[in-house]
């Protein structure tokens, strides 16, 4: 599955682009070209000492420092006929190239600690929202999540599929907030389904944990932050039945794909997790029989509140049948249908989870998570 963000590659810890290290060495070339062929008393020499500091943004200390030494000979030695460059002229040339270099080695550190920290930090959020793997027990499996934050790969939204001993249950939920400040409340809740997952026979038996879980983080919370909260709607394919039971707690219903007939499922709306209000025994789960074929899409407000720029709302329901024979999986296809839509994509949270007890459920069946 792949989250990660398309950035620039030395965001990434790769090396700067090849244009970035040519541009220093053609600029020589073409300054000292052009001032052998500049008449005698047009001196364009001094342009070279501009070079170190472009130089040092794609090489270390050492390449700069090369750079500040060949420009400082070009603009030092008269009887090249680069420049003529003496006394002050000379010292402030030279304290340019120093400056490009420390710049250069303050660069390269800053850039290592950068690599690392990233890397720390990407760890952290795959560990809270690992990536959903192509098939889970009898189900195929395919999604996508975007975090709406720059930069981070978990938002306020979440997903999972977990198998047990009673059944493979998934879970979609819409946490209170928005990017790294929701992280917390979603390891939270994803920590609860795994253990209900393991432990309770029953699915609303799981949604109670779930919203027990939120009630003791909100009871823990500062009194400014005292409220926690989360829409979520649970899934359970029971071994051997044919069937998936389905409860919501506040969030919006899966949509049956059957064919290329799409509908949304009649299912009682609970409350929302971590507001008291489910009680101890929530409302009983609505079941349907599933067959071949059959792919249930579970989804957020990320995607169904996305507007495009005239302010209509994303007409999921209308373009799942559309979408559903994209070649790439129908996941991947709603990804690239949103951002056209939105003109470069939403700025909510993003998820969506695609499910079958079939074969091939979504193309490809390995969409992965999109970022």
């Amino acid at each position: 599955m792949r989250r990660r963000r398309e950035e620039p590659g030395w965001l990434r810890g790769t090396p700067p682009p090849r244009w970035a290290r040519l541009a220093p060495a053609v600029a020589l070339v073409v300054l000292v070209c052009v001032q052998r062929i500049t008449p005698g008393d047009v001196e364009l020499g001094y342009f070279l000492a501009g070079l170190p500091p472009v130089a040092a943004f794609a090489y270390g200390a050492a390449g700069t420092a090369f750079f500040a030494g060949v420009v400082l000979v070009l603009v030092g030695v008269p009887s090249l006929g680069i420049a003529h460059a003496q006394g002050s002229d000379l010292a402030t040339v030279a304290v340019i190239g120093l400056l490009s270099v420390v710049v250069a080695w303050v660069r390269k550190r800053r850039d290592a600690q950068l690599v690392s920290v990233r890397t720390v930090a990407e760890a952290a959020q795959l560990a809270v929202l690992p990536p959903i793997p192509e098939r889970v027990g009898a189900v195929a499996c395919a999604g996508l999540y975007r975090a709406a934050q720059q930069g981070t790969l978990v938002g306020g939204d979440l997903y999972d599929v977990r198998v047990g001993p009673f059944g493979v249950r998934a879970l979609v939920g819409d946490v209170q907030g928005h990017g790294l400040a929701a992280v917390g409340t979603v390891a939270s809740l994803l920590g609860a389904f795994r253990e209900g997952v393991l432990d309770d026979a029953e699915l609303t038996m799981v949604a109670a944990r779930l919203d027990r879980r939120l009630l003791a983080d909100s009871a823990a919370e500062s009194e400014e932050h005292a409220e926690l909260f989360a829409t979520a709607v649970l899934l359970e394919f029971p071994p051997g039945l044919g069937l998936v039971r389905i409860v919501s707690c506040g969030h919006p219903p899966p949509l049956l794909l059957r064919g290329f007939t799409v509908s949304e499922l009649d299912v009682e709306p609970g409350p929302p997790l971590g507001l008291g209000l489910a009680g101890p025994t929530p409302a009983a789960p609505a079941e349907l029989p599933v067959g071949p074929g059959d792919r249930l899409v579970m989804y957020t407000d990320g995607v169904t509140e996305a507007r495009d720029a005239a302010g209509h709302f994303y007409p999921l329901t209308a373009r799942v049948p559309v979408l559903a024979t994209d070649p790439a999986g129908l996941a991947r296809a709603v990804w690239r249908d949103l951002q056209s839509f939105t003109g470069g994509g939403p700025r909510d949270d993003v998820a969506l989870l695609v499910l079958s007890l079939d074969e091939g459920p979504d193309g490809d069946g390995g969409d992965g998570g999109l970022a």
